[in-house]
């Protein structure tokens, strides 16, 4: 139980990373709320993502 838990944070985590260089390389300065809404936005799809890559490695190994 805890690997798929685990898997998921770890996928998360790099796709918030990738994602946070991408609007540093496209941004220069955000306002708070700019950066509340990124982050937001960051950890939201990073979830998709993670449960998405997830999902198929499930249906794979069935």
């Amino acid at each position: 139980m805890i690997r798929p838990v685990l898997l998921s944070a770890v996928l998360t985590g790099v796709f918030c990373a990738v994602f946070a260089v991408f609007i540093d390389w496209a941004t220069d300065m955000l306002e708070q709320n700019q950066v509340i809404a990124v982050s937001f936005v960051s950890g939201f799809l990073g979830s998709i993502f993670a449960q998405t890559v997830l999902s198929r490695w499930r249906e794979k190994d069935e």
